[in-house]
């Protein structure tokens, strides 16, 4: 003859092995968070943009201020291993002003992008120094 266990022993039993398994790692977790690049180029002469690059597994972030004494703008791409660009943006036309320029920079490539490149632009687009090059932390 068999005997049925108590209500509460069931109860209890199948408390503990769902709260095991919700403290257990879950196999599928997100990859580790990479550290983000820090961002600064400057024309030399009161012009800058400043901030910080964050990377993800198919794009990345910008978040960082333009700086322009008279009028420049910010341009950014991502680019692959074999340097072709995913997805080039950038900024509108900012005069003489500090502002906020975040942008989503896609690199639809599996892995993501290897760098990124960040330019200080004039108001037509034309660069007016050289990029600043931030390769994808490992």
């Amino acid at each position: 003859m068999l005997r049925r266990a108590p209500v509460l022993t069931l109860l209890t039993a199948a408390f503990m092995a769902a709260s095991t398994a919700l403290a257990a790692p879950s196999v599928a977790a997100a990859p580790a968070a990479l550290p983000p690049s820090a961002v600064y180029v400057s024309d030399g002469a009161g012009s800058s943009i400043k901030g910080t690059l964050h990377w993800y597994n198919r794009s990345a972030t910008f978040t960082g201020t333009l700086t322009s004494k008279g009028c420049r703008r910010a341009w950014y791409s991502v680019f692959d291993g074999f340097a072709n660009p995913l997805g080039a943006r950038s900024s509108s036309t900012h005069c003489n002003t500090v502002t906020s320029i975040p942008a989503t920079l896609h690199a639809n490539v599996v892995g993501g992008g290897s760098y990124a490149g960040v330019c200080l632009d004039d108001a037509k687009g034309k660069p007016i120094t050289s990029c600043g090059v931030y390769p994808r932390p490992h």
